[in-house]
């Protein structure tokens, strides 16, 4: 009696779920012992194409890292004799025939980094991914491709571009890592603190552009949520002490609890406010709470681990009444002193203006609009429409939305304002 029907369900479920958490490990260990992005990229897709039929006929292996891994490896060492021509390159198999895949950190006495498992392939992978020489739009599509396994068209999608540009990114991106000579290592301790920030900066930038897109149909893009949410993962399980690395992860967790109720059925826009608080993931929040709690335990407060405890104001909130705006006011102060932007002092005027009064707020907001650093960012204009809405001042943010509504390229936002305007005019 054949059991292929049942099993097949299970086995397609475990190449799935092996891919997504063995894909970047599988990549980042075939890159280090081949030094060929593109062959490393080829041979894990086979790998996990030959699993889907193996893995009916013999049962899914006890370690699929491990099995992927070595049928990738042994995929790139066929390929690489079939191609081998002079002495270099069979040096080069020689040295692959006898390398074994590297399924624990290696030993540390080789990079004087003095963080926990910063010698994990995938730990290199992200470093050079993030590297300061590449283009930000060329690391976040990079660390989407190679780490996380998305293909070209499914970034470009992501991100809006054509796919042409998009595998142009992704080609001009390889070959600046190679002939820069980028190196495939984590960086040195005296360099890792101003690294590791560029990395988690390509992490947030990938939630915030799944969390609130910034043009097109849909304001939540749950794909660049979700992987933003795993490579945190990655790095928290890397780098278990750096406060800034939990920080990051927790305050993902955080807006993400909320995620679905930021829009309604009709895919508009829904306020903090008036978010339905019952349906927020509290599993989700607990988490990214207690690993909050974790990381300031660390004694090093960052911009992650502030903007994590300012959500978090907002997710132990019983109700939106009883959101502690002056504390959030006060956190928004400290931020400041770490990320000295507009946009974060933007965050602390609406914070002030419900705090202490819409006064104290819009008094804030002039000060930002004579800068003129956020000349046009709608949410300038939308904020200062809102804090004039709160205050009475209907016709003054009837002409606020307006202004807001000529920069908006978002569609569920610009619906939002829409409806904002709307609201004034009949007031």
């Amino acid at each position: 009696m054949s059991e292929v029907p049942d099993v097949e369900p299970d086995v397609e479920e475990a190449v799935a779920v092996a891919f997504r958490e063995e894909w970047g490990q599988v990549v980042a260990t075939l890159i280090r012992v081949t030094g060929d992005w593109d062959l490393a990229e080829e041979c894990a897709q086979d790998a996990f194409a030959q699993a889907l039929d193996r893995w009916r006929r013999d049962g899914v292996p006890r370690r699929p890292g491990a099995w992927l891994t070595t049928t990738a490896r042994n995929r790139a060492l066929d390929v690489l004799r079939r191609e081998a021509v002079g002495a270099a390159k069979l040096r080069e198999v020689a040295v692959l025939a006898r390398d074994e895949p590297s399924y624990e950190p290696e030993d540390a006495s080789g990079d004087d980094s003095g963080v926990q498992d910063l010698q994990d392939d995938r730990l290199r992978l992200i470093f050079t991914c993030c590297h300061p020489a590449l283009p930000i739009e060329a690391r976040v599509a990079l660390t989407l491709r190679t780490l996380a396994g998305l293909t070209t068209p499914e970034i470009a999608r992501a991100f809006l571009v054509p796919e042409a540009t998009m595998a142009q990114r992704l080609v001009r991106a390889k070959r600046k890592i190679r002939n820069a000579g980028i190196p495939y290592r984590v960086p040195p301790a005296h360099l890792l603190p101003e690294r590791t920030t560029g990395v988690l900066g390509v992490v947030y930038l990938l939630f915030n552009e799944g969390y609130a897109a910034t043009a097109g149909v849909d304001l939540v893009r749950t794909n660049l949520c979700a992987e933003a949410i795993r490579l945190a993962r990655v790095l928290a399980r890397l780098m278990p002490d750096e406060p800034e690395v939990l920080g990051l992860l927790a305050l993902l967790l955080l807006h993400d609890a909320r995620r679905h109720t930021r829009v309604d059925a009709a895919g508009d826009l829904v306020t903090l406010e008036n978010q339905d608080r019952t349906a927020w993931d509290r599993a989700e929040a607990d988490e990214g709470t207690a690993l909050l709690e974790t990381a300031l335990r660390r004694g090093r407060p960052g911009p992650y681990q502030i903007q994590a405890a300012i959500a978090a104001c907002h997710m132990t909130a019983p109700t939106a009444d009883d959101t502690d705006w002056a504390d959030i006011a006060a956190l928004y102060g400290e931020l400041a002193r770490f990320v000295p932007s507009a946009v974060v002092r933007l965050n602390r005027a609406v914070a002030v203006g419900v705090a202490e009064g819409t006064d104290a707020g819009l008094a804030l907001i002039a000060e930002l609009e004579d800068e003129g650093d956020l000349a046009g960012y709608h949410l300038l204009p939308a904020t200062c429409a809102d804090l004039l809405r709160r205050g009475g001042r209907m016709d003054e943010a009837a002409e606020a939305y307006r202004r807001a509504l000529e920069l908006v390229e978002n569609d569920a936002e610009r619906r939002f304002l829409e409806k904002r305007l709307a609201e004034c005019r009949f007031a």
